[in-house]
């Protein structure tokens, strides 16, 4: 055999006792590449030869060689030593995942292979996971034996302590050398709860037991779980409670060897225990006094759960619907109202906003008895704000309600009042103002003697205290309005000096006849506010009205206005008779009479205020009054924004009132004296008028006459304006006629009524001759088919 093939047969021969190798090997060169491995190292890692062969270690796999302890150890260490053992490299390989290897190398002289290098590897990763495993177990066994927070007593078979840990010295006061080899468990346990013990446990398992260690560890030698609760006795005498745990120590062979008494202190246990128990009892004490406060309620009080099933109620709610406790609780709480749909509604409303107050409904007992209850209720919740249901709570206000209504009807009826006397108040002043229009009509154009230039100032000075009559009347209503909110403005850009000197104007000859001097101061620069002018003037007016109530013959009386930066103050200021400081707070409420004495002959409904300081703060304003006592006299103080400059509107000339064709006008009053002056007023104006006096008249003339407009009262005798209004919409020609109400009547509810009976339109007495004209213009346009 040549030397060459012998050598291939050697070569061929060191590989296979290489593949025998269970470890894997890898076989390197001088230069750290790979010359060949075992069948091991491909298994083991899962690589195959030609990812391995002739590659640098460190390029094997995802580089898991190229450590630089590794490095350190192939490229400074070997060369130097023939043999390097028991190299740990840890590490995550492909596959396999993390793993710790344990390196051993030995270099070979190779004849024409030069100088290689044998790597061995062992996978030591079970063992050290076993090793740490066990470094784990005994930490935690010595952490467990050396714990400060329970005793670990170890005893013989026959009792006598060998073992004694830190925690049985912190809880008992013994150091171990003072117990180990000496004395028992029982030495130092309650000796009265041992012997009763061993008593206990005589009956339980059917056999004599000996009071003392025996009774400790009986059931423990055989095989019995055993955990129970024992008094320890310390060192200096004191006592605590302990739970202990006892265990047979066995050999191989289960033959007991000793037992192990595991203690734990109870104290804290049996604190918190004799806690539980002060506040389970400050529980039923707090039960108690609840209940009793449920008891003594006046309400009629009751829990349901979120579905509204009654859980619990007190005697009233008994009484209310003539039902048991027993007969309650489980039972819908809808079901002991008159409408159970809103009871449960407000079931499902305190749900869902957390509480309701002041809800009504009407309970009935079983009796059949109603009554009238207001419901307040809200959610209750646990600890953890888990709803648990609705605490509710119902008062009886039948009585309440009763009266209630009671009010309600008397304002009704004192509204009724108002209303009727203002209509009775607004009928004799419509013949006035059509007089004065008549007197206005026919007075001379061009020059005018001295005697007409009286009556037309006289006619002048009479149109103006109508319409403050008309005002005052008015006001009345507005008395309701107020407790209705439905006072209306209608704002617009003014000088304030206007609505200052109308007011003057009214109240100067009260002045005068009473000897009183009035005083106005007013800026040079015009102000201008954002405000309804007649009521503006209203507001001025009960001011100086008030003053001059108030204020003694020759007293004296100042109206002064000024700015303020953008405010306009207002101060109207006498030197009568004053206020008492406690009774200032007052002086605005309605019906207000500070001074009713007999002596003081000047009176009035005590509205005046009140309307002043609603329009005021309706003008987002203010109002104060100061007074510094009786018989120091009395200022009102008035604040009002002062409108942003503009440019002030075109003066537009103003109209004539328009000039309407001849009519044939039937008019409808049984005030004669209205009728007529009216009917007159029309006659100059070009119109044929036709007068009636009441109802039935007004229908029979309708038919007869044909007229194009009916100007018609709301009441009159033997049919009121409402039903003569449907009988003449019912004639032939009732639906072309123009038919407008002209009354005493002007609530909102007579509007309403004017319409639905046919009214084309709706004029209070006594109308303006230019309103009555515009309305009549406008109605004209309309065809007489949809008048």
């Amino acid at each position: 055999m040549s030397e060459a093939a012998l050598r291939d047969d050697s070569e061929t021969y060191a590989q296979n006792i290489v593949d025998t190798v269970r470890e894997p090997l890898l076989i390197l060169d001088e230069a750290l590449r790979v010359r060949s491995a075992n069948r091991a190292f491909y298994q083991t890692f899962h690589v195959s030869s030609e990812e391995t062969e002739n590659q640098l270690i460190y390029e094997l796999g995802n580089g898991q060689w190229d450590s630089p302890d590794l490095r350190l150890l192939l490229e400074n260490i070997v060369p130097r030593d023939t043999v390097f053992e028991d190299f740990e490299l840890e590490h995550t390989f492909p596959v396999i995942g993390r793993r710790v290897m344990l390196l051993n190398a030995r270099k070979l002289q190779a004849g024409q292979h030069g100088e290689l290098l044998v790597l061995a590897m062992e996978d030591v990763t079970p063992r050290k996971l076993a090793e740490e495993a066990l470094l784990k177990a005994g930490a935690l066994q010595t952490a467990i034996f050396n714990s400060a927070n329970f005793s670990s007593i170890a005893t013989d078979a026959n009792g006598i302590i060998q073992i004694f840990n830190v925690g049985a010295e912190r809880m008992l006061g013994y150091t171990a050398a003072e117990v180990l080899n000496q004395i028992t468990p029982a030495d130092i346990s309650d000796p009265q709860e041992v012997i009763a013990r061993a008593k206990t446990l005589s009956v339980e398992l059917g056999t004599p037991i000996t009071p003392g260690f025996e009774a400790l560890v009986f059931k423990a030698s055989r095989g019995i779980e055993d955990i129970y609760e024992l008094t320890y006795i310390r060192k200096d005498g004191s006592r605590f409670p302990a739970i202990v745990s006892v265990t047979a120590l066995r050999d191989a062979l289960s033959e007991i060897i000793g037992y192990l008494l595991i203690g734990t202190d109870n104290t804290a246990r049996k604190q918190v225990e004799a806690e539980r128990m002060l506040l389970d009892q400050a529980v039923r004490d707090q039960q108690f006094y609840t209940r009793s406060l449920i008891e003594s309620n006046i309400d009629a009080i009751m829990t349901t759960d979120p579905r509204g099933i009654i859980t619990d109620v007190n005697k009233q709610m008994e009484a209310l619907t003539g039902s048991t406790r027993d007969e309650l609780i489980g039972a819908p709480f809808k079901d002991y109202f008159t409408d159970p749909e809103r009871a449960e509604a407000a079931i499902r409303l305190v749900l869902g906003e957390g509480k309701v107050t002041d809800y009504e409904l009407t309970a009935r007992a079983r009796s059949g008895e109603e009554t009238v209850v207001s419901y307040n209720a809200s959610t209750f919740h646990d600890r953890d704000r888990k709803l648990r249901g609705v605490f509710a709570a119902a008062r009886d206000v039948t009585e309440r309600k009763r009266y209630e209504q009671s009010l309600q009807e008397a304002d009704r009826r004192k509204n009724e009042f108002l209303a009727m006397l203002a209509h009775e108040l607004r009928n004799p002043l419509a013949p006035i103002r059509n007089a004065l229009q008549i007197m206005r009509l026919t007075a001379p154009r061009g020059s005018q003697r001295p005697e007409d230039e009286a009556v037309q100032a006289a006619s002048a000075m009479m149109e103006r205290q109508v319409s403050q009559m008309v005002r005052l009347v008015d006001d009345l209503l507005d008395v309701s309005r107020i407790s209705r909110g439905k006072i209306e403005l209608r704002r617009m850009r003014i000088d304030l000096a206007s609505a200052v000197y109308q007011a003057v104007e009214v109240i100067r000859p009260v002045c005068t006849s009473l000897d009183i001097t009035l005083t106005v101061a007013m800026p040079s620069e015009p102000i201008y506010v954002s405000a309804d002018p007649t009521r503006w003037a209203q507001v001025l007016g009960n001011l100086l009205n008030n003053a001059c109530k108030f204020t003694d013959k020759g007293g004296r009386i100042w109206l002064d206005v000024e700015r303020e930066d953008e405010v306009v103050v207002i101060r109207v200021r006498d030197n009568g008779i004053g206020i008492a400081s406690e009774q200032c707070p007052r002086i605005f409420e309605m019906f207000t009479q500070l001074d009713t004495s007999l002596e003081r002959s000047v009176s009035g409904l005590g509205i005046g205020l009140t309307l002043v300081k609603t329009l005021v703060e309706m003008h987002d304003g203010t109002v104060e009054v100061e007074s510094a006592g009786l018989g120091h006299g009395t200022q009102f103080i008035v604040r009002l924004r002062i409108l942003e400059e503009v440019p002030s509107p075109p003066i537009v000339a103003v109209s004539p009132p328009p000039s309407l064709p001849p009519r044939r006008i039937l008019i409808v009053d049984d005030n004669r004296d209205a009728a007529m002056s009216l009917a007159k007023l029309m006659e100059i104006t070009g119109n044929e008028t036709h007068i009636a006096y009441d109802g039935q008249e007004a229908v029979e003339a309708a038919a007869r006459l044909r007229p194009d407009v009916i100007l018609l009262d709301i009441g009159l005798p033997k049919l009121n304006g409402f039903e003569a209004c449907r009988q003449i919409r019912e004639q032939p020609s009732g639906k072309t006629i123009v038919i407008v109400a002209l009354t005493g009547w002007g609530q909102d509810d007579d509007r309403r009524r004017s319409l639905e009976a046919g009214f084309d339109g709706h004029l209070v007495k006594p109308a303006d001759y230019d309103e009555l004209t515009r309305l009549l213009d406008t109605l004209r346009s309309i065809p007489s088919g949809e008048a």
